[in-house]
């Protein structure tokens, strides 16, 4: 029988978090796979825990949480004969969503429990692995001061978001940077710089989402000194269909990507959590990496249990 681990993020401090694990262990047990689910607040004793379910042998090892947990999880599996399982708790679920798992909990253990094992790719830059996105300039600066807020002054998560994203508008900082992307280079000026985990859409009303995990490619969005109407028209034209169509964005794919800058270190956001990296930025993917159980799409590789 499969020896799973469930880490569940009770770092939202609900005080519910007791009864969540305790409803998570019957529904394991009434699929008929006994898990040990265990409680993290913070990323390190989410740490902690994923090295001792490795340390016990661990067949799965269950994020329970959001994009972050399910991040940080499969970090610590990429390349090993251990599957990610994905309760998907957190307010987005990206990850979850590309994968096509359940978003209800009970349909989540169910999928789990059915163990069709699948092989995704992941995405890394200076080491650090992505399940979903990098980004630079705009965003990094948008959850660094969102964070802030939350913890000086209370606000609520998606208030804090919203003046973190109105302060980021008023200074509209620009970043200068080469691209080196299949052998050419991309000097821009540019708010930002989004490099995906395979293809995201950026056109019509499905944006935001990703057909494959499977693909072995990264996706470079970028553009050149848009000012704050022409990232508006950007948004339109996404919606219309016609974003490819615009001269000053780019939409690239590769499976290497060099960021260069001025800046000896740049603030680099990975699946929401931002840390500061030493520049040059080297982007890779790393194709069918990471094991995770979810329903096999047609194409996808899939390991036998």
């Amino acid at each position: 029988m499969s020896r799973i681990f469930v880490i569940l993020n009770a770092s939202s401090g609900n005080g519910c978090e007791e009864a969540l694990a305790q409803h998570v262990r019957e529904l394991f047990l009434s699929a008929g796979l006994p898990a040990e689910v265990v409680l993290a607040r913070g990323g390190d004793e989410i740490a902690a825990m994923i090295l001792h379910a490795i340390a016990q042998s661990a067949d799965v090892i269950v994020a329970g949480g959001g994009d972050g947990t399910a991040s940080m999880v499969a970090a610590a599996l990429v390349d090993r004969d251990i599957a990610l399982g994905v309760l998907p708790l957190g307010t987005m679920n990206h990850f979850a969503k590309d994968l096509r798992l359940p978003l209800a909990l009970e349909a989540a253990v169910q999928q789990i429990a059915a163990g069709t094992r699948i092989q995704v790719d992941v995405g890394e830059v200076n080491g650090r692995v992505f399940v979903n996105n990098s980004s630079l300039g705009m965003y990094p600066d948008i959850v660094r001061h969102r964070d802030l807020q939350q913890r000086t002054i209370g606000r609520g998560k998606w208030l804090a978001f919203f003046w973190a994203t109105v302060a980021a508008l008023r200074r509209y900082p620009f970043l200068r940077v080469c691209l080196s992307v299949r052998g050419l280079q991309h000097h821009r000026l540019t708010p930002f710089v989004f490099i995906g985990n395979n293809e995201y859409r950026i056109e019509g009303f499905a944006l935001g989402g990703r057909e494959s995990l499977t693909t072995g490619r990264l996706s470079l969005y970028t553009a050149q000194r848009p000012g704050r109407m022409r990232l508006l028209q950007f948004g339109l034209r996404a919606l219309a269909g016609r974003l490819k169509q615009a001269r000053d964005f780019d939409a690239l794919v590769a499976t290497e990507i060099v960021v260069e800058s001025q800046h000896q270190h740049l603030r680099v956001a990975t699946d929401g959590e931002v840390t500061v990296m030493q520049a040059p930025l080297r982007y890779r993917i790393r194709p069918a990496c990471l094991t995770v159980l979810a329903a096999a799409p047609p194409g996808c590789p899939e390991q036998a249990d």
